[in-house]
């Protein structure tokens, strides 16, 4: 694209129609564009979990003074698995009005119950540590537990494998191409990427068994795929 403002219709004009000549005697350069991803699967070594407890009484201050002395006993459990503070928050509280409607004609709906709900997350920085906190927050009075994500902690190094994965093969493809056109490749002209980490879904918890001391959770981190995926642009040098 021309950046230079000329001043000047008629000078204008005469620049552009000689531009445009330029362009037409130009030869064009022939390219080859190519799409390729790599792909690294990565054990886990880290894991996210949220534990919450419910509560239900009378009153709100009822519920919820009920629901401190669980989560209380919850994240002293917690940590006593070697679980420090700075990895434990916060992340959900709620109190909930439960409301009996009657039949319509009769009485006005009336509040009947309050529900609080309080829910921390806790990151482990070790795997083998899942089963054991989770089996010590059921047993201290957890009764939700929402979900459980892995992660991975050298993700970037596992990233730059792919991506190398990623340009050689695009460089094959574009050889591979460039020979079946009666050709070479010649330099790259442009190459771009995009990275694609693809975690596992949030694994839900079974809590139909009763919490007991003697819980053992079994717990699998299995695989995660990262990959990365480039586009790249070449030269194609004929061979005529």
């Amino acid at each position: 694209m021309n950046r230079l403002v000329l001043r000047g219709a008629a000078f204008a004009v005469v620049c552009a129609a000689s531009a445009s000549a330029q362009d037409v005697s130009r030869p064009t350069i022939p390219q080859i564009v190519t799409t390729a991803s790599g792909e690294v699967r990565v054990t886990p070594d880290r894991a996210s979990i949220q534990i919450g407890v419910q509560s239900r009484a009378a009153t709100a201050a009822a519920a919820a003074t009920q629901n401190a002395t669980k989560q209380r006993a919850i994240i002293d459990a917690i940590k006593a698995r070697g679980v420090p503070a700075e990895q434990i928050s916060t992340s959900n509280f709620n109190v909930i009005p439960e409301t009996r409607y009657d039949r319509e004609g009769q009485a006005a709906p009336r509040t009947t119950s309050y529900l609080v709900i309080n829910t921390v997350n806790v990151e482990l920085r070790r795997i083998d540590q899942v089963g054991p906190v989770i089996d010590a927050a059921l047993v201290a009075g957890a009764n939700q537990i929402n979900s459980l994500t892995f992660g991975i902690t050298n993700a970037d190094s596992a990233r730059r494998v792919a991506l190398a994965q990623a340009v050689s093969k695009s460089r094959a493809d574009a050889e591979a191409m460039a020979r079946a056109a009666g050709g070479s490749l010649g330099p790259l002209l442009e190459l771009n990427s995009v990275d694609q980490y693809i975690p596992g879904p949030p694994r839900p918890f079974d809590m139909r068994v009763a919490a007991t001391a003697e819980m053992k959770t079994p717990i699998e981190a299995g695989e995660e795929t990262i990959r990365a995926m480039v586009t790249a642009r070449w030269q194609f040098v004929s061979g005529r």
